[in-house]
């Protein structure tokens, strides 16, 4: 999924997070952010925000890893635990599927392995392929 990893490069605000995808495959992906101070808030904690662009660029990537465009309707997070660490992890998993619409829970876990947060997220699928997004 080399070319989804190449697409979700030219998301801007992801790239200036530092967000890395690792992983892509159909209704599954998996991102690092390596915790700079630009991610802390006053409390020396990762900002709410910061984890939620994680969360949502995962989602995004393995939503629309099947190749049409899927754009997100609906999106929650909850904050577990704060984020102190200095990497955290994004893992996308996809719940539910069919043709017009998508589920997906991805789990935020610290560098130890704890759980920071959970968002879900719906996606709705365009009959649009990402390949023609190149043409336009």
């Amino acid at each position: 999924m080399e070319n989804i990893k190449e697409y979700f490069k030219k998301d801007n605000f992801a790239a200036i997070s530092g967000i890395k995808l690792l992983e892509v495959s159909p209704g599954y992906a998996k991102a690092i952010m390596n915790i700079e101070e630009k991610h802390l808030n006053a409390l020396k904690t990762v900002q709410g925000g910061a984890i939620f662009t994680l969360a949502d660029l995962t989602f995004a990537a393995a939503s629309n890893a099947y190749g049409n465009v899927a754009v997100a309707i609906n999106a929650n997070i909850s904050f577990v635990k704060a984020a102190t660490g200095k990497v955290l992890t994004a893992e996308a998993k996809e719940t539910s599927i069919n043709p017009k619409i998508s589920t997906y829970t991805v789990n935020i876990t610290d560098d130890k392995g704890d759980l920071v947060a959970i968002f879900q997220g719906m996606g709705y699928r365009k009959k649009i392929l990402l390949e023609d997004l190149s043409r336009i």
